[in-house]
């Protein structure tokens, strides 16, 4: 698997983690993976239900963990379809 670019997405609410997703996805060349570090507990369902509807990316996983502020996090590992 490519090694994955970047998104912190910590601090922003929905639908932000989604949004900023889409615009550095697009950026992306197919085949592309996206890691998206999240501290917004709806950003799990909302990935999920993002892929679902269409969108031209996979949804690779999900996890959570804790950040080095002691914030809980939650990251989604998204590749961009060819």
């Amino acid at each position: 698997m490519p090694e994955a670019t970047l998104l912190d997405a910590r601090g922003l609410k929905c639908p932000m983690p989604i949004i900023q997703a889409k615009k550095r996805m697009d950026a992306l060349p197919a085949g592309a993976v996206l890691k998206v570090v999240s501290t917004d507990p709806g950003s799990v369902l909302d990935f999920r239900g993002w892929v679902k509807s269409g969108a031209a990316y996979d949804l690779l996983g999900q996890e959570e963990g804790i950040d080095d502020q002691g914030r809980r996090t939650f990251i989604h590992l998204l590749r961009k379809k060819a």
